[in-house]
């Protein structure tokens, strides 16, 4: 196929011109996809929903889950449009392969390019595409009229497209926190704390014996499962703590990933424990957003204290890391009724949710068992 080879900086990436019906049998439409994520279905059986549901679904996939209305606004345009062109910007593809060009002489620039054997994954466009597809099933006698512009990057990590997506996607269309937070570990330019902090979110989220499993909203919005809180305010909660204690935690090193998730876990085990009685429980607003991040914020004040990391670093090789935070929290148990649903905001005046975080805090911390912590202390100087 004929192409345009552009050169930036160190890299180099293609201009063609795709006839639409050969581009829609050579790009693959995807969408992220977690294995645990209940399915949420759309209404009805028109066509652009029916094809939506039918889109590959992958934990590897970066792209966002088609919106049926603005497929539907894309396909009703392109319907309508007589003069106007219906796809004038750029189509952004993406393939690992090393394509060949072989250059037309005279010129170096403009030259024959091969085919990838896989299909493209769509970086940019997808909507589009996805509506002239739909727009091909309806006006066969028309599609073979249309050209779409792309630009094609090969021969590259396949970091290097969910990056593009990140950028083009970051500015003039927003993706939602959640969904940049599950791409952090595959962008070169996020710093450690920002990469650490989302594997940590991730871990929470999917590992078996964590308190927070499936519990965390990664969607971004509305769920039909019961989620205590968005996976973004998780991971600000956690990013902070990351941050606050980064000479112990070393978010630098992937391999620490593993331990201080297990600390965390200890800790929120610890609380489900000692709280049993309302943990995940209605009627109560203890697994709520408000309080898990004050929860989160209290792990971080403890860790402050003299004693606290390292007899956590011994139990743990018993197994036994739990019992260091049981035994400092055990008074929570007198803050049960303080959690009742009835009357919970007039126990926790605010302003705000975030001023309200911190008097769950607070209140948390004055129950700590501070004897338990001067104990931990001492034996830290005894040693």
């Amino acid at each position: 196929m004929l192409a345009v080879r552009i050169r930036q900086k160190g890299g180099e990436f293609y201009f063609i011109s795709y006839k639409a019906r050969d581009l829609l049998e050579r790009v693959r439409f995807t969408r992220l996809y977690y294995e645990t994520e209940e399915e949420r279905t759309y209404r009805g059986e028109d066509e652009v929903s029916l094809f939506i549901q039918r889109i590959e679904r992958s934990d590897k996939a970066f792209q966002r889950k088609l919106m049926r209305r603005k497929v539907a606004q894309i396909l009703d345009f392109f319907l309508q449009a007589q003069e106007q062109p219906i796809i004038p910007g750029t189509v952004l593809l993406y393939t690992s392969e090393k394509l060949k060009f072989e250059p037309i002489p005279p010129q170096e620039m403009v030259g024959d390019l091969s085919e990838p054997e896989d299909k493209f994954i769509i970086i940019d466009g997808q909507h589009r595409l996805a509506g002239l597809k739909l727009f091909a099933q309806k006006r066969p006698e028309e599609i073979d009229r249309v050209e779409v512009p792309c630009i094609i990057f090969d021969g590259r990590a396949e970091d290097f497209a969910v990056e593009m997506f990140v950028i083009i996607n970051s500015t003039h269309t927003r993706i939602s926190k959640s969904h940049l937070i599950d791409l952090y570990e595959r962008i070169s330019y996020v710093q450690p704390e920002e990469r650490f902090s989302a594997r940590l979110v991730k871990m929470l989220y999917e590992e078996p014996d964590s308190p927070l499993r499936y519990r965390i909203n990664r969607l971004g919005g509305r769920s039909t499962r019961q989620k205590w809180i968005l996976q973004s305010e998780l991971y600000r909660e956690i990013h902070r703590l990351v941050s606050e204690h980064s000479g112990q935690i070393k978010p630098g090193v992937h391999q620490r990933a593993e331990m201080i998730y297990r600390l965390i876990r200890d800790y929120l085990s610890a609380v489900s424990s000692v709280m049993a009685e309302i943990w995940g429980r209605k009627g109560y607003r203890f697994t709520e957003s408000v309080t898990i991040k004050a929860l989160i914020r209290v792990l971080s004040d403890l860790l402050s204290h003299p004693g606290v990391w390292e007899k956590w670093q011994e139990l743990r090789k018993t197994g036994q890391g739990e019992e260091v935070f049981e035994r400092i929290i055990e008074g929570w148990r007198e803050l049960i009724p303080e959690f009742r649903e009835v009357g919970f905001y007039e126990r926790f005046p605010a302003r705000g949710p975030v001023e309200r975080v911190r008097k769950i805090q607070e209140a948390l911390k004055r129950k700590l068992n501070h004897q338990a912590l001067v104990n931990l202390k001492e034996g830290e100087n005894e040693d």
